[in-house]
């Protein structure tokens, strides 16, 4: 890691140049690059700290994923076209073993020179028995066997259609020699926490500031990244339009407002609908444990003009399945909820729910988003405060069940409909937890081992009609999403998502050249 002398000095570079670079009439005196200066692609976000970039310390949001990802490499990943290997050359499915067999690629290393063999695949697996890596539910995994040094073998416990997109395409390979003497991941951080294989190594990482700093790894297996470093800095999302216009940053997510403008110079790239925006209710408490109440509170809320005041027109209204329209596995034969105050007074005034008192919790970014739809509650006769909180309080308060209502959001969804299950089913703030319906639960186990997309599509078209009928959480619109980038790197929005369905345009293989790998 570098000296706390470089960290300094690098960060007041960044933050010189931005401020520099974003001041009204300010000129770009950046010098020329030169031949022996390395490239460096800056990206703007506007969070900037999304956790130690290490499999077990990174938060547990997409942009964590993504930093932790450019070190660490999976089996298989994707890029815009589908499933392609990575550190697996290639790999076939034994049906009547259920079992993957993966040739692993004999040129690989470690970053600090050893060789990936297929014990390290074996030790991972087995790592994540004793430590479970929380974005990756390694449970269907019987056991994994390194046949040789390139090949191993991973046998589960029943057919389980996800496999390669959402556990090898998803859980990220550690190296034997380092973790094997670790007994508490999630507090291992430093240099040899992110010894990895992928095509960029960790140079400095500030949690403070939010700033992440790689350098190309020039030995990396598919060909040396075609930049010489990454830098990810903060930049509030108001100043991110000025930033790239000023050429301080390559990448950015930019408005929906201005992006007529950015088409003319730069590379625009709009998001599907992968991410939502919900209203979360506790159901192991009154009134929310009852279906009803949840049902009335959803009449009572107009989605579209959430969609037209909140989010400016620039988002598709939710729908209470959840998963969004441009989904292959959406069901549009679902109970919408269609805006009926009238209604939601009559079902809350036989519940003898109206005229109580209840709190939603939210954060800033959903601030308008409380305060119409506390206008909408109040208007069928519910009293309601709202309580803004930090990212992370809120997420630790959902996850805690000490709340009422709650607004957040989450990706994921235009992948594999195993999502239905993180969600649903899941342990962790993202997920509504709920088991009360047992059909629907019956349902969400079976859809797993389907491996026919068509009958498992019809599987999951029900699952949807009953969720939207226990209705848990409110999914309330799903945001139309805008990155401008100025070409130097071919960036693009994964296909279902980078890994498991995250809707950020920031996929690895983008930074290396030609890669587009078998």
């Amino acid at each position: 890691m570098a000296k706390k002398t470089i960290v300094f000095f690098i960060i007041f570079l960044v933050m010189a140049a931005l401020v520099a670079g974003c001041s009204p009439g300010a000129k770009n005196t950046a010098p020329e690059p030169t031949e022996n200066m390395p490239s460096v692609y800056t990206v703007a976000d506007n969070v900037g700290d999304w956790g130690f970039p290490a499999p077990y310390s990174h938060y547990l949001r997409g942009p964590g994923y993504i930093r932790m990802s450019l070190i660490f490499d999976t089996l298989v990943w994707k890029d815009e076209n589908g499933i392609k290997g990575l550190l697996a050359e290639k790999w076939h499915y034994d049906q009547e073993q259920n079992m993957y067999s993966f040739s692993l690629r004999k040129d690989v290393r470690w970053h600090d020179g050893k060789k990936l063999t297929a014990e390290d695949i074996a030790f991972t697996f087995d790592f994540t028995k004793r430590y479970p890596y929380p974005w990756c539910d390694t449970s269907i995994v019987e056991k994994v066997e390194a046949e040789d040094d390139y090949t191993v073998k991973i046998f589960l416990k029943e057919a389980y259609a996800p496999f390669l997109t959402n556990i090898a395409g998803c859980l990220p390979i550690i190296p034997k020699h380092i973790y094997q003497n670790v007994e508490n991941p999630s507090n291992f951080k430093g240099t040899k926490a992110v010894t990895g294989t992928g095509p960029f190594k960790l140079l400095d990482y500030n949690k403070e500031h939010g700033t992440y700093l790689y350098e190309a790894n020039e030995n990396y297996y598919l060909g040396k990244p075609r930049v010489d470093r990454i830098r990810f800095v903060k930049v509030s999302g108001q100043m991110i339009p000025a930033a790239l216009q000023k050429g301080t940053v390559n990448a950015g997510e930019i408005p929906p407002e201005v992006v007529s403008k950015f088409q003319q110079n730069f590379k625009v790239l709009s998001s599907g609908h992968d991410w939502n925006a919900k209203l979360i209710f506790n159901h192991n408490i009154k009134p929310f444990c009852e279906k009803e109440f949840r049902q009335a509170v959803a009449y009572a809320i107009d989605r579209n003009r959430l969609v037209k005041i909140s989010q400016r027109g620039h988002a598709l209204a939710g729908s209470p399945g959840m998963l969004p329209p441009d989904s292959f596995w959406y069901a549009p034969e679902i109970k919408k909820y269609e805006f009926n105050p009238e209604l939601s007074r009559k079902m809350l005034k036989k519940l003898g729910c109206n005229q109580q008192n209840f709190e939603i919790l939210t954060t800033s970014r959903f601030s308008r988003d409380a305060e119409l739809i506390k206008e909408d509650l109040e208007k069928v006769g519910l009293i309601v405060s709202i309580r803004s909180l930090e990212d992370k309080t809120l997420d630790a308060r959902i996850e805690d069940w000490d709340f009422q209502m709650a607004i957040n959001g989450h990706g994921g969804l235009n992948g594999d409909p195993q999502c239905f299950n993180k969600f649903v089913l899941g342990g962790d703030f993202n997920s509504v937890r709920y088991r009360k319906n047992e059909e629907l639960v019956a349902m969400l186990e079976k859809q797993l081992s389907i491996m026919n997309d068509e009958r498992r599509r019809e599987v999951v078209r029900e699952i949807q009609e009953v969720y939207a009928a226990e209705l848990p959480a409110l999914t309330l619109y799903y945001p139309n999403w805008h990155w401008a980038h100025d070409g130097k790197v071919g960036l693009y929005y994964t296909p279902g998502g980078v890994s498991i369905g995250i809707p950020v345009p920031l996929n690895k293989l983008a930074f290396l050249e030609g890669h587009n790998v078998r």
